[in-house]
């Protein structure tokens, strides 16, 4: 295995992993913000057509998905060349004038250009994770890969609770919010953020390997990894039955109104920022990396069979701290990857597994909301509405084959 790079003291360690910290809340606040009232402003500029809207809608989310896969390797690449601080500086800038486009979009193409914009300069979270595995010794790195799941989870709950708020305000409001938190982000870590990678230590940069398929080849190159990889792929499908049917399934079944649906979502994440910023690091250190991944895949599994068969609200409930354990598996898959690349490579492999993810977010809607459809059609054969949250458990018990058979210590 390749030499990491030396440790850095704890007090730097711990004041760049705060900066990364905050740069991830502020950048999912900014995402989630927008998350309320984008549909919404999509619908006025079809004129209230609601069909011609979730069609379009659908477009947003695909080709978001697709920037990420095509250019979380790239700016991955790039930070293995120029470093990791310029290009989170950049992308936060990129991302805070593409928010101000958005909020004076005068047309539906505007709102697609921004959102093709959002989907590539938010593929730097690839950069954040490189940068943690450059900060931090191999032994806490599932912890702090923790910490980056409790930031996704804190602006997941916070963001579209002040996105629906504003939202009622104006439409566009949320944006120009938005585009102030990406900006001040970008001008906070200027003076605050230092360089991770030292000038000797980083790579060349080469087109074939910085696309999307070049990208793989990394993975390709260590059996585990490339494994592991499989891992977070399948559980990346999984992931996606829950923006996709949370609304459609609580409201099919249960009959929850949006204060209901908002006030569960907000318990989600919660619970994933308690599980990411704190149960990780105790696991990790009672258990193993490798015994945390299944651990969390197999609670996860749980969690998603008991959303499909719950027959009512309160069950329901009952599944979404059994799901929050599923918290535990991320960290622990992205410790045990790092600590077998080169430290000249980190940002490739974080490119290589978020482009992976972006594929996924690209199979995972369509897949639940076809699953979902043909359970409750008047032609189903099987009338079972949680079919796509026991499809999800499926994906996960794979997961967690494949984990136990390529997973070590």
């Amino acid at each position: 295995m390749n030499q990491p790079l030396a440790a850095p003291s704890t007090p730097v360690r711990k004041a760049a992993l705060a900066f990364i910290f905050v740069t991830v809340v502020l950048d999912m606040l900014a995402l989630g913000i927008i998350v309320p009232v984008l549909p919404m402003l999509v619908l006025q500029f079809e004129g209230g057509n609601s069909a011609s809207a979730a069609t379009i809608f659908g477009v947003f989310s695909t080709v978001f998905a697709a920037m990420q896969f095509l250019f979380s390797p790239f700016l991955g690449a790039l930070s293995d060349r120029f470093g990791r601080r310029p290009v989170v500086l950049i992308s936060n800038l990129g991302l805070g004038l593409d928010y101000i486009v958005m909020a004076a979009a005068p047309s539906v193409y505007w709102l697609l250009l921004g959102r093709t914009i959002s989907g590539i300069c938010a593929a730097t979270f690839s950069t954040a994770g490189a940068y943690i595995a450059d900060v931090t010794p191999p032994e806490k790195r599932a912890g702090s890969f923790g910490m980056l799941s409790a930031a996704f989870g804190l602006g997941f709950v916070i963001g579209p609770a002040v996105g629906g708020l504003l939202g009622a305000v104006s439409p566009r409001l949320p944006f120009w919010v938005a585009a102030a938190l990406s900006l001040s982000n970008a001008c906070y870590g200027l003076f605050v953020l230092p360089e991770s990678l030292p000038a000797d230590r980083r790579a060349t940069f080469d087109w074939k390997r910085a696309n999307p398929l070049g990208a793989l080849g990394l993975l390709r190159q260590h059996a585990e990894v490339f494994g592991i990889a499989g891992v977070v792929f399948l559980a990346a499908i999984a992931h996606e039955v829950q923006p996709t049917m949370w609304v459609l399934y609580t409201d099919y079944r249960y009959g929850w109104d949006t204060r209901t649906v908002g006030l569960t979502l907000a318990a989600v994440g919660i619970l994933s920022a308690v599980v990411g910023g704190g149960l990780v690091r105790v696991a990790v250190r009672r258990l193993g990396e490798r015994n945390c991944l299944l651990t969390g895949l197999l609670f996860g599994s749980i969690g998603f069979a008991i959303f499909g068969f719950a027959p009512t609200g309160s069950i329901f409930c009952a599944g979404l701290p059994v799901l929050a354990l599923w918290g535990l598996s991320g960290p622990a898959a992205q410790s045990l990857m790092t600590q077998r690349i080169d430290p000249s490579e980190q940002g490739r492999l974080q490119g290589a597994v978020s482009g992976l993810q972006g594929v996924a977010y690209m199979i995972g809607p369509g897949l639940f909301t076809t699953t979902f459809a043909a359970s409750i059609g008047d032609h189903a054969r099987w009338h079972q509405p949680g079919s796509p949250f026991l499809l999800a458990a499926l994906f996960l018990a794979a997961a967690f084959a494949l984990a136990w058979a390529v997973a070590r210590r």
